[in-house]
């Protein structure tokens, strides 16, 4: 039989940092629309599918992560580093990518 999960769906920055810390990387569908997510180290991390909108990733450390499918719309993402993120049919739309490191991103 399948092991059935209760968790809570990730919904606030703090809940992020906290399970990271633990080593977890699967935010998949995460909603995190606005989250202050400033400066954090979340590399290598899971984020596709997830609500992402009018957040603020300014300097974040995203390297490697999984961002596909994921709404980055209004998102605040400059200077972060993107270097080596999947960001296969996520939305951009009106991203501040000033100073964004996006080599083969």
């Amino acid at each position: 039989m399948p092991e059935t999960n209760f968790q809570q769906p990730i919904n606030s920055a703090a809940r992020i940092l906290e399970e990271y810390a633990l080593g977890n990387r699967n935010f998949e569908r995460a909603e995190l629309g606005e989250a202050n997510l400033q400066g954090v180290d979340l590399k290598g991390a899971d984020f596709s599918y997830a609500d992402l909108s009018k957040a603020n990733l300014c300097r974040a450390n995203l390297r490697g992560c999984d961002l596909s499918f994921a709404d980055l719309s209004q998102a605040n993402l400059e200077d972060a580093d993107l270097r080596g993120v999947l960001l296969f049919s996520a939305d951009l739309r009106n991203a501040n990518l000033a100073g964004t490191k996006l080599e083969k991103a």
